[in-house]
């Protein structure tokens, strides 16, 4: 049985942290872009020896012929690699039944706030 541990102060990589998310999706990288969504769900530290995130997410679009739709994403995001590839396990919505996968690339990210531009590319099948 694998040990679980709480986060610790003296983790480079803040194993065992949680967060939950509720961030905005905007057509472009800027926050004064068109607000299309949000990124909903909750991220851990999975990694122990590397900065690795265990995601749940949903995009929740609000605007156009998506509106209430959303995407689902579940899976380990190495933070620092230039390109992640993630799963998409489901939707809702004009995207039921989806399946395939979104890429994340940071776009920028401030050391000091923690904040983070990450785009999303999401490549699906859907019904």
């Amino acid at each position: 049985m694998p040990i679980v541990r709480s986060p610790s102060n003296t983790s480079a990589t803040l194993f065992g942290s949680l967060s939950m998310i509720d961030d905005p999706l905007t057509e472009k990288p800027e926050l004064s872009s068109k607000l299309i969504g949000r990124a909903q769900g909750i991220y851990g530290s999975a990694g122990q020896e590397d900065t690795a995130l265990f995601m749940a997410m949903n995009f929740v679009f609000l605007e156009g012929k998506y509106n209430d739709s959303t995407i689902s994403i579940l899976g380990r995001n190495h933070v620092y690699s230039k390109k992640r590839e993630m799963p998409v396990i489901g939707g809702s919505g004009l995207f039921r039944f989806a399946r395939g996968y979104a890429q994340a690339n940071t776009f920028s990210f401030n050391t000091k706030t923690g904040d983070a531009v990450v785009e999303y590319n999401v490549y699906v099948s859907h019904y």
